[in-house]
């Protein structure tokens, strides 16, 4: 089966050609056939070869009789005695010096041919397998005098960077290797090369040259060594071949050839991996087929690969020194196997890949080509997650688990991600269907992921419904990055049996926590963590403050399976300053919460809110009485913030937006630096028994020349909202600039203020009485301040003028008798007419209310 790269699918395919297998050679220690053993000397200008046929007896010392020594003495077209090197540009000479080597015949005529063929131009070379396998290689006899006889380096026949005997595999470990950041340090200095490729390629097609070894020395024109030759190779195969779609499918006869390849533009893997190879030794680069398995489209993990052949092919290049490893096939794109058709899409991760990158999902049927100091099993190939190249793109490491398959504890599983930067992550997890063992269309619901995302990476904890398998997809894009994000790991989860356990929200924001992209966004931190769900206190609130670098606008979303929308709003009081936004949260009902927060910068205007964190809250206190939850009609402002700033208050004696007062009465106070900014309070409430006034009398605002005192008297216990609204002249309509929550436990009724009039601004100070309501047939004690004021005095059934003393404090005694109300009034000197202040209501209080 050829297998190509699915778009975000393992992907799997079918082939008829294989890699070529790499073969064991004459020189195989436990090989029968006869062993040739060569040695090099350097006399007199020439190099001599001595080749000593012996049978696989001399093991044991004893000679076999019909064993014969040749001497063959190669000679320098250039003259002189120097060491023979396998890439020298002159031809050489094999000259045998015993006339009985007739019986070598064979034997010789192959390894002159290899050294002739050695010394060709690079770009001339042709080996294929069949002549590697004839490879002999070169020893040094142990006899050899160093004193005597100058020691040449050993000359192998076979291809470069092979093992003595072992065409075409490598001969060095991985442990010597040299990391691709030495080879080159990014993709970027390619960037010539790359463009040049796919401009010639373009040009090639359009004049119809089909000819691999033209397009070969066409695309690589100009490039500087075997690196950006292998480079501008793989480049115009991933740009300008398709992956054969219709051969896969059987819908077509497969393209494999290399001529019927380059001219349709589309091919199998073998189509893919067979063209690398002839154009990669046209300009002189070693490059064999490998053959073997990969977890790509049709993959399905719970299938042993030992069932079936292997259905892959891909490509070892030898440069730099060493082996590497790459597959165009994946290379060109992926396949939408919905749609069933190839998405170009390149991706350059295929392209030399770390040998222990590549072993995640390339597993070859000779083990030598996995390049490794310790080459791992099929069977631990099958253990191994699935890891796509954006996994090791974005820098990732996979920390629990460590396996492909892993099983709840308790109903319960983890999976951790460490990044090297900072990502937004997704996640999908999909059942299987237990009699067909496919993936069922929907996806599992997100009340049953917990994600959590850090700077560092990520943590999702798994409650799977109900017991069964299921299928864990990880997603992942660059922070501050848009567009859709990319698969990067696969893993099974199998759930033997679930706990029972309260019903957790659906999050369709996926992520519990800090957003990965909160910084960028404004947000410094937050005062709660995502990883675990926060307890809700007795009373059933909770704060969560977020810090900001710059002034955010905010916005949240509270949900619960059983709170609807409208209550939901009375369950949020958000405050908004410059340097933190606070969320107070009420929990009416026992259970598990989510609550999703939302900014935007403050000066964004008309600006789209983004998620910047979504908690998980659990609340173990019995439901809340309505009554309690915060007013119906709060506002965006609640508490001092970034609008009381613009207007000028600061120093305010409560900084946060819920104010409780045990005894019914609250003092609030603030300073205000415009002279001409006008304030106005309201105070209002849902109770279940109707005040005897009207609640605006239950508020008294005191403006002096810089403090601003709001006294609020609760007439029952409840909860208020406080509103302060402001506005300069000629501004015709008051502003909202924000809102206190006052609450109140007291059972006694509160007392109303007097009922204030526009005469009363700023300046005038109520000292006595601090009630509106005077009892009947009484005496009360007055104390004001006025400014301004010529004559202050309060009218009942008569009128009793007020005293100034020396604090400029206006006081009297004055009876109510049988009057109804009383008046404060004043005359100022601004007109001589008298204006009334406020009034008194005189009533019995114990009959009235």
């Amino acid at each position: 089966m050829d297998e190509a790269q699915a778009d975000q699918q393992p992907i799997t395919t079918k082939n008829s050609n294989r890699g070529h297998q790499p073969e064991e050679t004459a020189t195989d220690s436990n090989n029968d056939t006869q062993k040739q053993n060569f040695d090099l000397k350097v006399e007199d200008g020439v190099v001599k070869y001595k080749l000593q046929n012996v049978s696989g007896s001399q093991e044991t010392g004893i000679r076999d009789e019909n064993s014969t020594k040749v001497c063959l003495i190669i000679k320098s077209h250039r003259g002189g005695s120097q060491s023979v090197e396998q890439n020298d540009p002159k031809p050489l000479t094999v000259v045998p010096t015993q006339e009985n080597a007739a019986s070598h015949k064979v034997l010789l005529e192959n390894f002159d041919g290899k050294l002739c063929e050695e010394q060709r131009p690079s770009t001339k070379r042709q080996l294929s397998a069949e002549s590697a396998a004839k490879s002999v290689s070169v020893r040094k006899r142990s006899t050899v005098k160093k004193s005597q006889e100058e020691i040449v380096k050993p000359l192998s026949v076979a291809s470069p960077g092979t093992q003595s005997g072992r065409p075409y595999l490598p001969a060095v470990s991985s442990s010597q290797r040299k990391p691709r950041k030495l080879l080159f340090p990014s993709t970027d200095i390619f960037n010539k090369v790359d463009t040049f490729s796919i401009k010639k390629g373009k040009e090639l097609r359009e004049l119809e040259v089909f000819d691999a070894q033209k397009i070969a020395c066409a695309v690589t024109e100009g490039s500087r060594n075997d690196l950006e030759k292998l480079r501008a190779i793989w480049i115009w195969l991933c740009h300008n071949i398709e992956y054969d779609l219709e051969g896969y499918l059987g819908l077509s006869p497969k393209i494999c050839s290399s001529d019927e390849v380059i001219r349709k533009g589309k091919g199998v893997c073998s189509g893919y991996s067979g063209l690398c190879v002839e154009m990669c030794r046209e300009v002189g680069i070693e490059c064999v087929e490998v053959s073997g398995y990969s977890k790509g489209i049709g993959y399905q993990a719970r299938h042993s690969l030992a069932e079936k052949r292997s259905d892959h092919e891909w490509n070892a290049v030898f440069v730099g020194g060493q082996w590497w490893l790459l597959d165009a096939c994946w290379g060109a794109g992926t396949v939408d196997m919905k749609s069933k058709t190839f998405v170009k899409r390149y991706d350059d991760f295929y392209f030399l890949t770390e040998p222990s990158e590549f072993i995640n999902s390339h597993f070859p049927d000779d083990q030598t080509w996995q390049l490794l100091t310790s080459p791992i099993s099929m069977e631990e190939f099958e253990l191994r997650p699935l890891k796509t190249s954006a996994f090791y793109q974005f820098g990732l490491t996979l920390t629990q688990p460590t396996q492909y398959k892993t099983i709840t504890d308790d109903g319960e599983a983890v999976v951790s991600v460490r990044s090297s930067r900072p990502l937004t992550f997704s996640y999908e997890m999909r059942q299987q269907d237990p009699q067909t063992g496919a993936l069922k269309q929907e996806e599992v619901d997100s009340s049953c992921g917990l994600l959590s995302v850090t700077q560092q990476g990520m943590k999702l904890r798994l409650l799977p419904p109900e017991p069964g398998a299921y299928e864990v997809k990880l997603f992942a894009r660059r922070e501050g990055e848009s567009g859709v994000l990319r698969w990067v790991c696969s893993l099974k989860l199998e759930c033997p049996s679930i706990q029972k356990r309260q019903a957790l929200p659906d999050n369709p924001y996926l992520n519990w926590g800090l957003a990965a992209g909160a910084s960028a966004l404004g947000v410094k931190d937050c005062s709660l963590t995502g990883e675990e769900a926060v307890e809700v206190g007795e009373g059933g609130e909770c704060k969560v403050i977020l810090h900001t670098s710059r002034p955010l606008m905010m916005v949240c979303e509270l949900a619960h399976h059983e709170l609807d929308a409208t209550t939901a709003k009375r369950c949020l009081a958000l405050q908004i300053t410059a340097e933190q936004l606070v969320c107070n949260v009420m929990c009416p009902y026992k259970g598990f919460y989510r609550l999703s927060i939302f900014v935007q910068d403050y000066d964004s205007g008309s600006g789209t809110f983004q998620n910047a964190g979504n908690y998980l809250l659990h609340c173990q206190s019995r439901g809340l009485s309505p009554n309690v939850l915060y007013p119906a009609d709060l506002g965006l402002w609640c508490g001092p913030g970034m609008r009381t700033q613009e207007a000028g208050l600061s120093h305010f004696s409560h900084t946060g937006a819920i104010v409780n007062a045990p005894q019914g009465r609250c003092n609030i106070t603030f300073h205000c630096a415009s002279p001409d900014l006008q304030i106005h309070t309201v105070l209002c409430a849902e109770l279940h028994e109707e005040a005897h006034f009207p609640l605006s009398r239950y508020v008294l605002l005191t403006f002096t020349e810089t403090k601003v005192t709001v006294s609020v008297c609760a007439p029952r216990a409840g909860v208020y909202r406080l509103a302060l609204y402001g506005r300069k002249p000629p501004q015709q309509d008051y502003m909202s600039l924000c809102d206190f929550i006052i609450r109140s436990v007291c059972e006694k009724p509160g007392d109303p203020f007097p009922c204030v009039y526009s005469a009363w601004g700023r300046g005038c100070v109520l000292l006595e009485p601090r009630t509106g309501v005077l009892a009947p047939q009484s005496s009360a004690s007055f104390r004001v301040r006025v400014p301004g004021a010529q004559r202050v005095c309060v009218v009942g059934e008569k009128r009793t003028d007020l005293k100034m003393n020396k604090s400029r404090v206006w006081e009297g005694e004055a009876a109510t008798g049988n009057a109804t109300q009383l008046k404060l009034a004043a005359v100022t000197k601004e007109s001589n007419d008298m204006h009334v202040l406020m009034t008194f209501d005189v009533l019995n209080l114990e009959n009235e209310l």
